[in-house]
């Protein structure tokens, strides 16, 4: 059965990366939440896709720019640090937290902070080769998956580098040939990010083992995943 993974929460119900949509996704059953990681000038990870601030949050500053006490004050508090999050994941039995890396100088601090709240075997990581690599380097115990872009399959020489568990791949590059290729080398295949159900068919057809998407009841209702009943919230800020 594919685990189901919620992208970055609940993003239709709440804000995404943020604790009400983390939360929001994990009252809902969702195996894992994928969150996404960046580090502030004072190296502090906190949950945001976004180089900058300005889509969520209405402010075109670089948070590799700002202190977390500024992060903390430009966005009313409502932004979480990574820390705050893995305190949320620790409130809830079920479920791990994905977390999505983007660049080498976010590992160290990223790594530090799992540490920090004791969280190694309910955390994984994805992100390229070069985030991966940087957290096998701090971490050579980490679960990592993989994440690839292109139709070329990824090196051999890479795959003994970094070590990954799961191969992660945008949805559409995942057909029979490319599954086969991950049971080759003894990976489990995650896809991402399946919204509609045609798609979410098609993976669970191919054998995939997690599907993340932005639409986790609709994924759950596919596979037949239990899910406690839920939970009227009201919607984080515009």
């Amino acid at each position: 059965m594919a685990l189901t993974v919620a992208h970055r929460g609940d993003p239709y119900v709440h804000r995404e990366n943020t604790l009400p949509s983390v939360r929001s996704a994990l009252l809902k059953g969702a195996d894992a939440v994928e969150v996404d990681v960046q580090v502030t000038l004072d190296g502090v990870p906190v949950l945001l896709h976004d180089p900058s601030l300005d889509r969520l949050w209405g402010h075109p500053r670089p948070v590799s720019g700002l202190t977390s006490g500024e992060v903390a004050e430009l966005t009313g508090g409502r932004l979480p640090t990574l820390a705050d999050a893995l305190a949320e994941l620790g409130r809830h039995a079920h479920g791990r937290m994905l977390l999505d890396l983007t660049d080498i100088g976010q590992a160290a601090a990223t790594v530090a902070a799992v540490r920090a709240a004791g969280a190694q075997e309910r955390v994984y990581y994805c992100g390229g080769a070069t985030a991966m690599w940087a957290v096998r380097t701090a971490d050579p115990d980490a679960e990592i998956a993989l994440t690839w872009k292109t139709s070329a399959y990824p090196a051999p020489a890479l795959l003994r580098a970094v070590a990954p568990r799961w191969l992660n791949l945008r949805f559409g590059l995942i057909d029979p040939d490319t599954v086969a290729f991950a049971r080759e080398y003894g990976l489990l295949v995650a896809a991402w990010t399946a919204d509609w159900k045609r798609s979410m068919r098609r993976l669970l057809a191919l054998g995939v083992d997690s599907i993340t998407t932005n639409r986790l009841s609709a994924l759950q209702r596919l596979t037949g995943h239990p899910a406690p009943g839920l939970t009227r919230r009201a919607p984080d800020g515009p």
